[in-house]
């Protein structure tokens, strides 16, 4: 097959969806299916002769990001020489609705992954009056996709819960070999610098997120805060692996908690060096409530650490607790209370769970479950008669 790969944003920005889109191509790549990625110009980038990068408004924004120019004419010029037999958009705007009129103008299927609960993003333009347009915004959108991705059950769930009448099939990002491979004397390199040489520092933990409110790692920092109140005296340190535009804020924080000596802010850490921060911690703790799937606590388990999560959407699929982790609810005093109860015993059969639920994941699965679907979406469209392209999606 021949498949088009819509996206608002793409490496060199980090985050979930450039990394997913990135893993399910290459995988698809391997299972012999063409790939072309259609995103977005940014000030530094590869050239690939599988990408196809459009305009962008602007360029260099927070961490890098770009503003992307869906109208960008040269989107259908490419698309038009390429004979593709599907599309597959990664976000319901922007690209999305480019995407939308592209199937509709050239017959082609579109699917779309739900990535993200866009209602939990709404604190960046101070709208949370639009909290309730979210629902009816994404049913309006999804009836013109031929099949949704949703990456866990709960997300399938859900989407069928706001009246999403498409057929919905759970296709969550895939974890590759790499993140299995850890460098064991890098690990315990790393754990010996950053715990140093004091004798009374005896865990560590780590989390890989970006440092963004949606992440809720105040939550986090307030339970290892109080922690160090209990105790008299700190027995750990804390590496927080990321960018965002709460650094600073997070920063005077952990100062004003007087965890300036316990929290390392570790900055952006290369993906290929995450697993050597996971397998040097004791454990991994996870507080955001805004994730679908949670690739980061997949990796984690993939180097062989343990989760402690706040249950939410995208957490609970994939955390069992006594199995590969613990979860809490959104109470500081639970979370510290269950996190004290862990270290308390032997994390050895833990720490086998969280690999062996990571093994779940190969990301050659997760490609040829998609290729199915996508076969799947080809047929059902063969067998439907076109329906004209709307009005107000004409370009």
């Amino acid at each position: 097959m021949k498949i088009a790969m819509m996206t608002n944003n793409f490496l060199p920005f980090i985050g979930g969806v450039p990394i997913s889109i990135q893993r399910l191509s290459d995988g698809l790549r391997r299972e012999g299916h063409e790939v072309t990625i259609f995103a977005p110009a940014y000030k530094e980038q590869s050239d690939d002769r599988d990408i196809m990068r459009y305009r962008s408004l602007i360029k260099g924004i927070v961490n890098g990001a770009s503003v992307p120019n869906s109208f960008d004419r040269r989107i259908e010029c490419e698309f038009a020489k390429g004979d593709f037999d599907l599309i597959h958009v990664h976000h319901p705007m922007m690209i999305g609705w480019t995407a939308v009129y592209l199937s509709r103008k050239y017959h082609v299927p579109l699917v779309l992954t739900y990535h993200t609960r866009y209602e939990q993003y709404l604190h960046y333009i101070k709208a949370s009056c639009f909290q309730g347009a979210v629902p009816f915004y994404m049913r309006n959108y999804i009836s013109f996709c031929d099949m949704v991705f949703a990456p866990t059950p709960m997300m399938q769930d859900y989407l069928y819960q706001i009246g999403c009448r498409t057929p919905v099939r759970v296709l969550p990002t895939g974890i590759c070999n790499d993140s299995f491979q850890v460098d064991t004397n890098a690990a315990v390199a790393l754990r010996r610098e950053i715990l140093g040489e004091d004798q009374d520092k005896k865990y560590l933990f780590c989390t890989v997120a970006r440092l963004a409110k949606e992440k809720n790692l105040e939550f986090l920092f307030r339970v290892l805060s109080e922690r160090k109140k209990t105790k008299g005296n700190s027995d750990f340190r804390y590496v927080l692996a990321g960018e965002g535009p709460e650094e600073k804020h997070l920063r005077k924080l952990a100062a004003r908690l007087d965890l300036e000596k316990e929290i390392c802010f570790a900055g952006r850490v290369p993906n290929e060096e995450i697993k050597n921060y996971c397998r040097a911690s004791d454990l991994f703790l996870f507080s955001s409530q805004s994730e679908t799937q949670g690739i980061v606590l997949l990796e984690a388990m993939a180097a062989g650490t343990p989760v402690l999560a706040v249950q939410a959407t995208g957490v609970s699929d994939i955390v069992v607790n006594g199995i590969n982790g613990f979860m809490t609810g959104v109470s500081e005093t639970e979370f510290g209370e269950t996190l004290e109860k862990m270290l308390e015993s032997p994390l050895s059969h833990l720490k086998k769970g969280a690999l062996d639920t990571a093994q779940k994941y190969q990301v050659q699965e997760i490609a040829r479950s998609a290729a199915d679907y996508y076969k799947a979406a080809i047929a059902a469209r063969e067998s439907l008669q076109f329906t004209p392209t709307p009005f107000f999606i004409r370009l």
